[in-house]
């Protein structure tokens, strides 16, 4: 692709693919690239656990985990991650001819994100940080917007974990990033 007689590279908006241009790459909103990401991975039999984009949008980052683990220890390998790449890549270059550079697949490790609601489900029990967008004022102490503590459940789009023996309400739409936090 060229601009003015210059070979362009892509950068990220916060809504399209886009090259210095202006015009769209192939007309996809990131948002489409993510779920076509999230696709192909399900079908494979894993769920998309976090999309990144980095260095204008030539460095692709895929979090991947199993979609039903048998138990606890049933957790993706490398040849899951090759599974998944080798498709993903396919998917991407030959099909829908998305220009990248790189194509990270990994597992979301023992400090996984934790985004989606089913997530917080399937974590509880387990120790998390949570930080938010918006400080939680409680009645007699500090506003306050990290919490580290023992996820409890989630009811009705809030989160419970239990920071020091209290057990905090954290609205689902106010969390700005959540990640297990295991303790060795």
């Amino acid at each position: 692709m060229r601009c003015l007689g210059a070979v362009v590279p892509f950068f990220i908006s916060a809504t399209f693919v886009r090259d210095f241009c202006g015009s769209e790459v192939k007309g996809y909103v990131v948002q489409d690239l993510q779920s076509l990401v999230e696709k192909t991975v399900m079908q494979l039999g894993f769920d998309l656990v976090d999309f990144e984009m980095s260095n204008r949008g030539k460095l692709l980052r895929v979090f991947i985990d199993k979609l039903n683990p048998k138990d606890i220890k049933d957790t993706v390998n490398i040849d899951d991650c090759v599974l998944v790449s080798n498709q993903l890549g396919n998917v991407l270059t030959v099909e829908h001819e998305i220009d990248y550079d790189r194509l990270e697949v990994s597992s979301p490790g023992m400090d996984r994100v934790l985004k989606k609601e089913q997530d917080f489900i399937r974590f509880v029990g387990e120790r998390a940080q949570v930080k938010l967008r918006v400080a939680l004022v409680a009645e007699s102490k500090e506003p306050r917007k990290n919490f580290i503590g023992i996820l409890r459940g989630i009811q009705d789009g809030a989160v419970h974990i239990e920071c020091d023996g209290v057990v905090e309400v954290l609205q689902l739409n106010n969390i700005d990033k959540a990640r297990l936090s295991p303790q060795f």
